[in-house]
């Protein structure tokens, strides 16, 4: 019965973080976490709604860290500590821990999509011309292995 209360209530609180209501999913996801403490979603959860709702970024950090820790396999754990980061204004952080979670979940591509949106890109080579015009795509491509040759890229 627990079980099912509890994730009543992580349900409901994923529907108002997801319609970007993080201040009226706070409630239900500490409910959440009080009725089942040792699930790590529900945890991370509780961390990504703290750091939306209320900007505590300390508390925030330490319930996703947590919940890695409990279950390293996971993606979304790292994508939430990564989230946490990111709304703190830490994208090195962020960055990182994308990184760390591509070593324990291989799989999962949701990790390499998060960590290249974050990937700070070179400006084009002809800045007049568009990044996606053929003479900018192949003179970056040149421009890149010239890069990693020399051992700056």
């Amino acid at each position: 019965m627990i079980d099912t209360e509890a994730f009543r209530e992580f349900k409901q609180a994923l529907t108002f973080l997801r319609d970007n209501y993080p201040v009226k999913a706070l409630p239900h996801m500490r409910r959440a976490v009080e009725l089942d403490n040792h699930n790590p979603y529900y945890r991370s959860y509780l961390g990504v709604v703290l750091a939306r709702a209320e900007r505590k970024w300390a508390e925030a950090e330490e319930l996703c860290d947590n919940a890695v820790r409990m279950k390293r396999n996971q993606a979304q754990l790292y994508l939430n500590l990564a989230e946490v980061y990111l709304v703190a204004g830490r994208r090195t952080d962020a960055a990182e821990t994308l990184a760390a979670g591509l070593k324990f979940a291989r799989r999962d591509v949701r990790l390499s999509l998060a960590l290249n949106r974050l990937a700070e890109r070179r400006k084009p080579v002809f800045s007049f011309l568009d990044r996606r015009h053929p003479v900018n795509r192949q003179l970056g491509r040149i421009r890149h292995r010239t890069l990693q040759y020399l051992g700056v890229a």
